[in-house]
């Protein structure tokens, strides 16, 4: 196993006085030189990835997570279809051989989509127009423009399976896409998580009714960026009452899903 090229601070800040990341400063800001976040973060995602173990950063942003996987020991390949974001990924762990960036979106088959970018905020960009449509006029989604659109490439995950092997944990985030990219995976992970919001439960209740059909997974829950389980070891229906019950307010989170193991 490559010893983890985590990129330092030093990295880091140079990027966002590079005026070509302006985008994404943001971004690089709230997720990189937080040590106390950096902590709990990896000791969530060290309940489901182990040193050596392969994972699937799927919409990968500016790469926060391939940082977290890499400090527990994983191998990553992170999918990431904004041509900004891919360059942030390459200029932080480009270096990394046990990085692989594929540059594209994930759904339910191979082919190409219309990504809907939005320039001011890119951690918001998105596949979706359904997921465009309800952030319109929504509480909490005010000033929201998506304002360009790029042609990019689509794999699936069974297609990234069949090259780079079959994950311990696969997380997908990619604000309302979500049930697309759980589409084009047949092969049960040991583990996964999928970004939800409230402003498209549908969207959510149709990941846990995907995932359900893949084996018998135990369902938990945390909300924005509190890295703690709201809600854990859930069965399927609690799961989905649960979410559906939540005040609009909460607004988005991550499910996490762990396969229960066969009986002897």
């Amino acid at each position: 196993m490559p010893e983890a090229m985590i990129p330092n601070q030093d990295h880091v800040d140079r990027l966002k006085r590079d005026p070509a990341f302006a985008g994404v400063s943001r971004s690089l800001e709230i997720y990189y030189g937080n040590a106390s976040r950096d902590a709990a973060i990896d000791a969530l995602y060290a309940q489901f990835i182990r040193p050596g173990d392969l994972a699937f950063d799927i919409g990968s942003h500016v790469g926060d997570r391939i940082g977290v996987f890499r400090r527990i020991g994983a191998r990553v390949v992170a999918l990431e279809p904004q041509p900004l974001c891919a360059d942030v990924i390459r200029a932080l762990y480009g270096d990394d051989p046990a990085v692989c960036l594929v540059e594209g979106a994930c759904g339910s088959a191979i082919g190409r989509l219309t990504l809907h970018i939005n320039s001011a905020n890119p951690a918001v960009t998105t596949a979706s127009r359904d997921f465009v449509a309800a952030a319109d006029g929504a509480g909490g989604w005010e000033g929201q423009v998506w304002d360009r659109q790029v042609d990019v490439a689509v794999t699936t995950l069974d297609a990234l399976i069949a090259v780079h092997g079959a994950p311990a944990f696969v997380k997908i985030d990619v604000e309302g896409y979500e049930a697309n990219v759980l589409d084009g995976l047949s092969q049960p992970p040991p583990a996964l998580s999928f970004e939800f919001t409230t402003i498209q439960r549908d969207v959510a209740l149709a990941c846990l009714d995907r995932i359900a059909t893949l084996g018998d997974y135990r369902f938990s829950l945390s909300l924005g960026e509190f890295l703690s389980f709201e809600r854990s070891g859930c069965t399927l229906d609690a799961m989905r009452r649960h979410i559906a019950e939540l005040p609009h307010e909460a607004n988005s989170g991550d499910v996490y899903a762990v396969r229960e193991a066969a009986p002897a």
